[in-house]
């Protein structure tokens, strides 16, 4: 059964609301915290009408699926997502099931820790340019999508407003500390390597992915969401090839329309089509059941 679509939890919720992003949105319960993935989505940084039905339930479930996978190789910030514990809290527990996460409370590291294996989008964009990604020289001759003879790590320092900024690993090392920098290196290339290995078995390439770390009782451990098509680049194998723009499975449908729109990028765009909504709607549940060998409900 399909839910409508959730574009706020915020009179679904009776806690204080800590944050509201662009998807998802957190709310204090004491000890812990509660993360609410919504169905807003966002493309050339506006989030956009209508809400996608189903995206925050992949989201959120994917995020927990990944999680579990991972949680040998790195401990992470999940209490979690059944609503039925959040008791009172959650007025209306149909609509939030499968969308939610109770999460312990970490200090975040500002910094987005991104592993590309291939060169495409922003990393082949700097590569034109330079040569070089956040400062690793990279060999000449490299065409757009190639894979990469190894992973590179290449860091962002977070921004609560405006873009996160590319920088060099040398710039982090700078920012928090020549140790911890090179432990966020360290376990973000082991995860990104699992999560490769095991998306290869079912056809689906990881061209990069980004995470986010937290530090709780003195030890890092991994927050956010990981492997989700929002913080992930998915590549179907079959739909691979070099020096073209390939149709990754995310929300693609939505960036292809607007690209094609006349929309100018500086305003809120108009609705998006409902033909629109449902492709994109589709490819997040066609993700959740590749990655998992399960349907959503």
């Amino acid at each position: 059964m399909t839910h409508p679509a959730v574009s706020t939890a915020v009179d679904l919720i009776d806690a204080p609301l800590l944050y509201k992003g662009k998807v998802r949105e957190l709310y204090d319960l004491g000890e812990h915290m509660l993360i609410v993935v919504t169905d807003r989505i966002s493309a050339f940084d506006y989030v956009l009408e209508p809400a996608v039905p189903e995206k925050g339930n992949v989201l959120n479930r994917l995020s927990a699926f990944w999680f579990g996978q991972t949680k040998d190789l790195l401990e992470n910030h999940v209490v979690h997502i059944d609503v039925d514990r959040l008791g009172s809290i959650a007025k209306e527990p149909e609509l939030l099931r499968n969308r939610i996460m109770v999460v312990r409370k970490a200090q975040r590291i500002d910094m987005e820790c991104v592993v590309r294996g291939y060169i495409t989008g922003g990393g082949w964009r700097q590569y034109q340019a330079t040569g070089e990604v956040n400062g690793i020289k990279l060999p000449e001759g490299l065409r757009k999508n190639g894979q990469l003879h190894e992973p590179i790590f290449t860091p962002a320092a977070k921004n609560d407003v405006g873009h996160d900024e590319d920088i060099p690993f040398a710039k982090m090392q700078e920012l928090i500390g020549e140790e911890l920098a090179n432990e966020l290196k360290e376990k973000s290339l082991k995860l990104y390597g699992f999560a490769r290995d095991y998306c290869a078995e079912r056809g689906i390439l990881l061209a990069d992915c980004k995470f986010e770390f937290g530090i709780l009782d003195g030890k890092v451990i991994l927050i956010d969401e990981i492997f989700t098509p929002d913080a992930s680049r998915f590549w179907a194998k079959d739909k691979y090839a070099l020096d073209v723009e390939i149709d990754s499975m995310d929300k693609e449908p939505v960036r292809a329309y607007l690209a094609s729109s006349s929309w100018d990028k500086n305003s809120t765009p108009d609705p998006l089509p409902e033909e629109v909504v449902a492709e994109t709607s589709r490819r997040y549940l066609d993700i959740y059941h590749r990655i998992t060998g399960h349907s959503l409900n």
